[in-house]
């Protein structure tokens, strides 16, 4: 294992599997401990497993932010805390995406549970990890927007979009206000994240016949990196990942 997070501890949360798991195992790699925070015990049970296995140092916590909001965070962020002493680094990465409606027919309770889940719950998770931050004087945050969500492509997603969309600009204000802090923050803006098919080739999902998604390594690797000193002068950027979403 690399040393490049040596003695850093990294906070994950949203799940056990895809971008989460690939992120995880990257910070690992790297020499970071690792705190995972998720809804589902059996799959961070199986990261954690997988980062030890490797010679790893990892351990998870079940808090749904999606779900429960500043409980939920605060659990996470304490557990850290309590287990490791420390977050240097957080990665939220709670989506919920919610059914496709068009914007007239998007349920009320649909509307407010996707805002509170990509929205509220991150923002909740920010709220404590940036208390404990502030007092260390230092550390970094990534969150997870979307890339379409300003290109208005995401058609029959309204509430998700709007939610993704006021998460970068959250991203941005916040990263502005501390910056002088010594916390650094900013978001990336991935296309789906494409699984390997079983040839190792990256395919693209319907829609993405010009170009693909990253990959959830190559997501988590752009995460590593955002997190990094090589990435020291990067604050407020909401850093796409999609070259599509420019077109």
């Amino acid at each position: 294992m690399s040393a490049r997070f040596a003695g850093k501890v990294a906070l994950v949360a949203g799940a056990g599997d895809g971008i989460c798991r690939a992120t995880a195992l990257a910070f690992a790699q790297e020499g970071a401990t690792v705190m995972l925070a998720g809804p589902e015990s059996e799959d961070l049970e199986g990261t954690v497993k997988l980062i030890r296995d490797a010679g790893g140092r990892a351990d998870h916590v079940v808090a749904d932010l999606t779900a429960v909001g500043s409980a939920a965070a605060l659990r996470m962020v304490k557990a850290a805390e309590e287990r490791f002493g420390t977050i240097d680094i957080a990665f939220n990465n709670a989506t919920v995406t919610g059914p496709t409606r068009n914007v007239a027919d998007i349920c009320e309770t649909v509307w407010a549970e996707t805002l509170a889940a990509n929205l509220t719950g991150v923002w909740m998770a920010m709220k404590h990890e940036l208390a404990h931050m502030e007092r260390n004087g230092r550390g970094v945050i990534v969150n997870t927007a979307c890339n379409m969500a300003a290109t208005g492509r995401l058609v029959g997603m309204g509430a998700y979009a709007a939610s993704k969309a006021a998460l970068s600009t959250l991203t941005r204000t916040a990263a502005h206000e501390y910056a002088a802090k010594g916390i650094r923050i900013n978001a990336i803006s991935p296309g789906p994240a494409h699984e390997p098919d079983s040839g190792g080739t990256v395919v693209p999902g319907p829609g993405h016949a010009l170009s693909r998604g990253a990959s959830t390594e190559e997501v988590a690797e752009t995460v590593v990196w955002l997190c990094s000193d090589e990435a020291a002068f990067v604050v407020g950027h909401d850093l796409v990942l999609d070259k599509r979403s420019a077109a």
